[in-house]
């Protein structure tokens, strides 16, 4: 169906305020939004009343509403339940927003890849050169990150230069944990366990007392023990005593999120609430890079 740009307008505006609003839309607020006279948002919705596109709501609370036709005629899938996938521009969340569509037009070329971006929401912010980022996606994690280079109006699209695509596996914790655990004794020497942790290749490993984790000790730890001149201290002296374990079902989105919030390396894995495992990092990173 082909509509007039003042049209499109209008359903766009009418889809926007629908969902921020969760009700029937005044002619005059989708005037407003699109910076129209009200006069010709009530001629247009006459016409789009015909097409079935719209129809009016009566009574004091009464306006307008897109109908399932309108999400058609505009490329957009209607959906009774959604996820907010949110935008940002220029690192600030776009209120009232959330991305509908994500497509690729070019990813062969070696240097650069472009995109568009279908929005639920008000784009007008947006301007070229503007830095955009989209998620993360509900259900793979999907973060993209660019630069606008051009916006369509009529279609509610943003049109950008990718710069970065990070996207998490869906698998748990318990997919990726280290299980067997080389653990350091309490009181093993910084020189012994710098050797313990070279010959294995790992950066740190839990620390244990009568078979108990009672911390975390790194490669971080040591250099810092012997830049401070401790080069008698034990394990003991020097380990994380503050230990931070999630459960072997946690998802490695939500891992991820736990290392930047407490800064942390390493994170203990635990199968029905005792720890078996552990996950770092370097883990982390080597699921991403394997391909």
């Amino acid at each position: 169906m082909e509509l007039a740009p003042i049209q499109k307008d209008i359903l766009i505006a009418l889809i926007n305020l629908q969902r921020e609003k969760d009700r029937a839309v005044k002619g005059e607020e989708i005037a407003e939004l699109i910076n129209r006279n009200p006069g010709t948002v009530r001629n247009q919705m006459q016409s789009l009343k015909v097409l079935g596109l719209v129809e009016g709501v009566p009574g004091p609370k009464g306006g307008y509403k897109a109908t399932g036709d309108a999400y058609e005629a505009l490329s957009i899938t209607a959906m009774d339940h959604e996820a907010v996938v949110p935008l940002f521009r220029n690192d600030k969340l776009v209120d009232g927003a959330t991305v509908a569509e994500i497509s690729f037009t070019t990813v062969r070329h070696p240097d650069m890849c472009h995109g568009n971006i279908k929005v639920l929401g008000s784009i007008k912010s947006f301007e070229q050169g503007d830095k955009v980022q989209v998620g993360p996606t509900p259900v793979n994690k999907l973060v993209i990150s660019g630069q606008v280079v051009g916006r369509d109006d009529t279609q509610n699209t943003l049109v950008f230069c990718i710069s970065e695509m990070i996207s998490l596996p869906k698998k748990p914790v318990k997919n990726y944990a280290r299980m067997n655990i080389i653990s350091i004794n309490i009181g093993a020497s910084i020189q012994e366990t710098a050797r313990l942790l070279v010959d294995h290749g790992i950066h740190g490993a839990p620390v244990k007392d009568n078979g108990e984790i009672v911390g975390i000790v790194t490669l971080t730890d040591i250099g810092d023990a012997v830049a401070s001149g401790k080069m008698t201290a034990r394990v003991k002296d020097i380990m994380t005593k503050e230990l931070i374990a999630v459960d072997a079902e946690t998802s490695l989105y939500d891992a991820v999120k736990i290392f930047d919030k407490h800064n942390i390396g390493f994170l203990l894995v635990s199968f029905e609430g005792v720890p078996r495992g552990v996950l770092s990092k370097k883990d982390v990173f080597h699921e991403l890079t394997i391909y």
